[in-house]
């Protein structure tokens, strides 16, 4: 049986979608440069002189967490061949300990990139990579929360990486100031799951996001450790984030930033980004598969009642219709009236759209 509900959707001061449940997430223009970029850790090149930093890094949770005690931010550019990163993170104890590929990364201080090429919520990538330049890449069929699995044999062929340090790495004895990572990655690797099957365009948009993992750390014996809780286990990390998720959860592509490819030249002008106007609208689609985890997780069983999914968010606006589709291959669907696309989201946590 088909259920049909009226729901609305809010429209903020820019005219992009937005309700009081989620704040349009980050994004930044990506400009083109012609110059070559060579991968050494440091921003010498003029091209990165001439574009923007993005916003500084915040918690993971929103601004419901404290301020990160130390500065991160990125810059971003591209050209024919690679889409580069440089990242910046303020520091004063630098400390790593993983030095073998494919370790699990974020047990050290690391820093990570995730890419939902064709922003389906599908197969994504991740990327992570510690002070002492130790790389850990796979990808996932789908988020972790929707059953997805990693495929950890995956490699990023060709990608150039580098770390530079400002201080002296594992010395407890001085001060340091920060550590840098800048990073190159091919197209003939991103392409896979890119839906031009290559290189972006002008105009076209990716999901993207950043975390920094941050431990906590204390002087023992003359070497850093993690400090302990009062279990005599390390602390929990801090997960300082581009894009904040709204939970510890780094595998939720659809509240990950926009990048926003541009054909122009680094420092040749300014291109205006355009907002998503459909954003509110496919995360309350979201939120219902969200809530219906959690109803699952309860009672042993999907619900067909909206009224039953008591963890939902108070009901947008101006949303024409959502459908809920029973079934083993449960989905829901709702048209926007800004735009008449009509999305549909699965309990896979696949997002994708007819007109």
């Amino acid at each position: 049986m088909l259920r049909i509900f009226c729901l609305a959707l809010l429209l903020w001061n820019f005219g992009i979608a937005h309700a009081q449940f989620v704040d349009f997430p980050q994004h930044y223009i990506c400009y083109k440069t012609d110059q070559a970029i060579k991968i050494d850790g440091m921003p010498e090149e003029t091209a990165w002189s001439k574009v923007p930093w993005s916003n500084d890094f915040v918690d993971i949770e929103g601004d419901i967490r404290p301020k990160p005690k130390y500065q991160t931010r990125v810059k971003m550019l591209w050209d024919d061949e690679f889409l580069y990163f440089y990242a910046e993170m303020e520091e004063p104890h630098l400390w790593g300990t993983l030095t073998e590929r494919e370790s699990i990364i974020y047990l050290d201080n690391d820093f990570e990139v995730f890419i939902d090429a064709n922003g389906d919520g599908q197969h994504y990538y991740e990327f992570e990579i510690n002070a002492l330049g130790t790389e850990w890449d796979l990808m996932l069929t789908r988020p972790y929360r929707f059953n997805g699995k990693p495929i950890f044999d995956w490699d990023i062929k060709g990608m150039k990486t580098k770390v530079a340090l400002n201080g002296t790495l594992n010395n407890p004895q001085d001060i340091d100031r920060s550590w840098s990572v800048e990073i190159a990655m091919p197209w003939s690797s991103l392409k896979e799951l890119s839906s031009r099957g290559g290189a972006p365009i002008a105009g076209d948009q990716w999901r993207l996001n950043f975390s920094r993992v941050h431990y906590d750390l204390e002087v023992v014996g003359g070497q850093y450790e993690k400090v302990k809780g009062p279990n005599g286990k390390p602390k929990p990390e801090y997960n300082w984030v581009w894009s904040p998720t709204g939970k510890i959860d780094m595998h939720r592509p659809n509240r990950w930033g926009y990048l926003q490819f541009s054909e122009l030249k680094a420092g040749e002008g300014e291109e205006e980004f355009l907002a998503n106007p459909d954003f509110t609208l496919q995360q309350y689609l979201y939120e219902i598969a969200d809530a219906e985890l959690a109803f699952k997780a309860k009672h042993q069983h999907y619900t067909y009642q909206l009224a039953e999914l008591t963890s939902l968010p108070e009901l947008p606006k101006d949303i024409e219709q959502v459908e809920i589709y029973p079934g083993p291959s449960l989905c829901f669907g709702a048209t926007s009236s800004i735009t008449g696309r009509r999305y549909y989201v699965n309990m896979e946590g696949k997002l994708w759209s007819v007109h």
